[in-house]
């Protein structure tokens, strides 16, 4: 089995794509009006409009209301990126922080308030 797709369902699809497009630095591939994805070197990340998402399978998502999820995307340097982002008006979690396993991390929220870390080893 392989994990091949996260998928956030939104009520702000153009705002969290740009979002996205900013953070991850890759052009979306857009599926209609209400599904982009991201691709990855692993898997992709698609956002979802909550209007076509309810009529797929109502009542069975309710946006902006994630506390346990974190979606993690390794990168070459996490100082780096830390940099770049300061210019983003971003909801700061953690700045640039190495922990004992042997990640280097910063997490933000996106605005939806899933919580993102991206991370290098060190």
């Amino acid at each position: 089995m392989k994990l091949t797709h996260v998928c956030i369902i939104t009520k702000d699809l153009n705002r969290l794509t740009e979002f996205y497009r900013q953070v991850l630095q890759i052009e979306p591939k857009a599926y209609g009006d209400d599904y982009v994805e991201f691709p990855t070197e692993l898997g992709a990340l698609g956002l979802f409009d909550i209007e076509a998402h309810e009529r797929l399978a109502p009542g069975s998502a309710r946006p902006a209301s994630n506390r346990s999820l974190e979606l993690e995307f390794l990168v070459e340097a996490v100082d780096q990126e830390y940099r770049r982002l300061q210019t983003l008006d971003m909801d700061w979690v953690l700045p640039p922080t190495t922990f004992a396993w042997g990640n280097r991390s910063i997490y933000f929220r996106d605005p939806d308030g899933n919580l993102v870390n991206l991370y290098s080893r060190v």
